[in-house]
């Protein structure tokens, strides 16, 4: 398995579709209209690759904040449902907290929604810990 920057047009169609497991709101084309608009704020993506076929995808921002210093944010972090509990997502998640290392980021950050058990428990099995509460006000 390895683990690859995005760096084409043609591997963000294929990120994409692991990409609606998680986020299945989108099209597939509303998805990558967005993704190319993060992109122009300093969003990335990675992914990790089997046999050919993307497995694994991880969205995240490098930035600064008064309170973090340099920072990895990870906004997105899926693993095709059959590829689960197989070591695929810790290989990814290792990834990124090497390249937010070469980075010289000083933390690494997430978040998680209240519902989804599973993910917080991979969480605090590699190493996070729940340090705040994140509030949010629907503007619209």
């Amino acid at each position: 398995m390895q683990v690859s920057l995005l760096q084409s047009d043609t591997e963000l169609g294929q990120v994409a579709d692991v990409m609606l497991v998680l986020r299945p709101s989108f099209t597939k084309a509303t998805l990558i209209e967005q993704i190319k608009l993060q992109q122009q704020q300093g969003y990335q993506l990675s992914y990790l690759s089997d046999q050919q076929q993307i497995v694994a995808v991880a969205g995240f921002v490098i930035a600064w904040k008064l309170s973090w210093g340099k920072h990895l944010y990870l906004d997105d972090l899926v693993t095709l449902p059959n590829c689960r509990s197989k070591g695929v997502g810790k290989q990814l998640l290792h990834w990124l907290e090497d390249y937010a290392k070469q980075q010289q980021c000083e933390q690494f950050h997430l978040g998680s929604g209240v519902q989804r058990f599973a993910a917080h428990r991979f969480y605090l099995r590699h190493g996070f810990d729940i340090r705040s509460h994140h509030f949010t006000e629907q503007l619209s």
